[in-house]
């Protein structure tokens, strides 16, 4: 999409061979305009939580990864309408709503798969359900969309994300496989 720029990354860091840690962020820049008003969106965003692999470590034996991730993400951004136009039976109205900075707060669910493509070079893809807990821009002003959530006129939100993982060795986990 034109109007949406949009960066962001994780780190993810393997607590056993179920479970992993994942701390992500990134960016965005959103600009929209129609004929009637125009909307500008930035901020950035953090999302903190786990991975639960439900593979067998047998099957999965370090490389390959099918389940569900559960996160908490928190974003900060800021939103204005630099000019907007209303008809009606008297005219023509245009006015305009200064830059506010607000914060959303949402959790997001997020099924997937990985696999090792090369030594240390990982694909996959994630399918994230978000539902949006609080934001503290009000039922009337709230974002057309804003980072890490998206569409902040609904309370649910989804995406699909596909990604490339370069694997950082660090330490070699022995499972005993019975």
């Amino acid at each position: 999409n034109k109007n949406i720029l949009n960066a962001e990354g994780y780190i993810s860091a393997d607590i056993n061979e179920k479970v992993s840690a994942v701390f992500g962020g990134g960016y965005l820049n959103y600009q929209y305009s129609q004929y009637n008003y125009e909307y500008l969106n930035k901020g950035i965003f953090i999302r903190t939580g786990v991975d639960f692999n439900l593979l067998k470590p047998e099957k999965s034996i370090g490389k390959y990864w099918a389940g569900i991730g559960l996160r908490y993400g928190l974003s900060r951004f800021t939103s204005e309408y630099p000019s907007f136009q209303k008809d009606n039976y008297w005219g023509t109205t245009s006015s305009s709503i200064a830059q506010q900075t607000n914060w959303g707060h949402f959790i997001e669910v997020s099924p997937g798969v990985r696999t090792e493509m090369f030594r240390n070079f990982s694909m996959g893809w994630t399918i994230s359900m978000r539902i949006l807990l609080y934001t503290d821009t009000g039922k009337d002003l709230r974002p057309i969309y804003f980072p890490g959530f998206g569409d902040g006129t609904k309370t649910v939100s989804a995406g699909l994300y596909y990604f490339f993982v370069w694997n950082i060795p660090y330490k070699k986990i022995n499972v005993i496989i019975k």
